[in-house]
């Protein structure tokens, strides 16, 4: 929970005149909000499927033409994904589920080989472990036998190993690090360099090892796979997810408002945004090996705009789109309305500067260094803009009448001074 004082930043209204629009039923609200998930997973699948032919393409014939090709992959991938964050902190299903496909940061010295320098944790002690040179180890003091890579392996040994959120072994990032290797460069310029040969078969391998990664990267692109198989189908028609929410079409809404605002506040302006720049930190960064960061920030507001306005465009270009929550905020508040779908389109304006800056060649670790006053005007520009419509997030709760929503918080927002402690 965020502090009260926060709250009370809400109080201002818009005095646009404004005509009362005609309430949407609250039940076609959340058909709507049910049919974006469903189709936002299965865009998910489908970029992931892409991805699998292009892991399956690298481990048969690595070269740079085929790494290059896994990493396009990789990065296209991400932009469904990544607006169907906003299902997160209004769902069990998803909130269950998530650390499975998007867990962050990892101590990746779990999976393979780590620069020398990257050290052994005082917090984990499987944090340069490096399953993939050691088919043979203990966990917990419990013997565990790796010598095949396979997807149960990943999800039942090795993923949260010991109880430790950082030892994350699969989905998204998991990929990301066995596809570019680490970023040394800190916060200068340029993302991980991982060579084609570390999945050379034979002579020619370098890393060590290389059977090994490619059934490591194999196993983990399968289960990520299928674990976006599951969500797909618990959004389709017939699914748990869906279910749960046209049951009970009010709770419905109380869940849009709880996944927009946490995702906004909570999340990505606190835990993916501000925190990084206050302890200038690169390890705080979201997709941390790829240098995609700002991408991720960008499609994280979209998604968040997405269940506001009910509209959700396809990879493949069409539209999904039906009656929307900001159509009944509309007719109980027509300033509260106005306002907040001017400030998602600020804030997504906002990431998108942050996008476009690191598409130009500032990348989004190279914003977190310290001096760096554009980087640190741009990264913080997403965050005020964030913060600003989360509080008409809550504005639009109470006019509603929406009760029982907790907006998820973040020290680095609420109690700066705890970050440093």
């Amino acid at each position: 929970m965020r502090p009260l004082f926060f709250a009370l930043l809400a109080t201002s209204a818009l005095t646009v005149a404004v005509q009362p629009a005609l309430a949407a039923d609250p039940a076609a609200v959340a058909k709507t909000y049910a049919d974006i998930a469903a189709a936002g997973y299965e865009d998910s699948l489908t970029t992931a499927n892409a991805l699998q032919a292009a892991v399956d393409a690298l481990i048969t014939a690595p070269s740079e033409d085929s790494l290059k090709a896994a990493r396009a992959a990789w990065i296209a991938s991400r932009p469904p994904y990544m607006q169907t964050e906003a299902f997160r902190f209004g769902n069990v299903a998803v909130d269950d589920w998530e650390g499975k496909v998007n867990a962050w940061p990892l101590d990746e010295g779990l999976i393979d080989y780590v620069d020398p320098s990257y050290g052994k944790s005082e917090e984990n002690d499987l944090a340069t472990l490096n399953v993939i040179a050691n088919p043979k180890f203990k966990i917990s003091g419990v013997d565990v036998d790796a010598s095949t890579i396979t997807p149960e392996l990943i999800s039942g040994t090795l993923q949260e190993a010991g109880g430790i959120e950082a030892n994350v072994a699969s989905g998204y990032h998991a990929i990301e690090f066995l596809l570019w290797g680490q970023d040394l460069n800190g916060t200068g310029p340029g993302a991980g360099n991982r060579p084609f040969t570390d999945y050379v078969q034979g002579d020619g391998c370098t890393g060590g090892n290389c059977d090994r990664r490619a059934e490591y990267l194999k196993a983990a692109t399968d289960l990520l796979v299928s674990d976006l198989q599951d969500m797909a189908g618990q959004w389709a028609t017939g699914g748990t997810a869906r279910a749960v929410i046209e049951k009970d079409p009010k709770a419905a809404l109380s869940a849009i408002l709880t996944g927009m605002g946490s995702l906004s506040y909570g999340e990505v302006a606190g835990q993916r945004m501000r925190l990084g720049l206050m302890l200038n930190d690169p390890e705080e960064e979201h997709d941390c090996f790829s240098d995609n960061t700002a991408a991720s920030h960008y499609y994280d507001g979209i998604g968040i705009q997405n269940v506001y306005l009910g509209h959700y465009t396809r990879v493949d270009g069409s539209v999904v789109s039906g009656p929307s929550i900001s159509e009944l905020v509309a007719a109980a508040d027509p300033a509260v309305d106005t306002q907040l779908k001017a400030e998602l389109e600020a804030s997504v304006t906002a990431l998108g500067a942050i996008k476009a800056a690191s598409d130009g060649g500032m990348a989004y670790d190279q914003m977190l260094a310290a001096g760096n006053k554009e980087g640190e005007a741009l990264v913080m520009g997403g965050v005020n803009a964030l913060v600003r419509q989360t509080a008409s997030i809550e504005r639009a709760i109470t006019t509603l009448g929406l009760t029982g929503t907790s907006i998820e918080g973040s020290d680095s927002l609420d109690n700066p001074g705890a970050v440093f402690q």
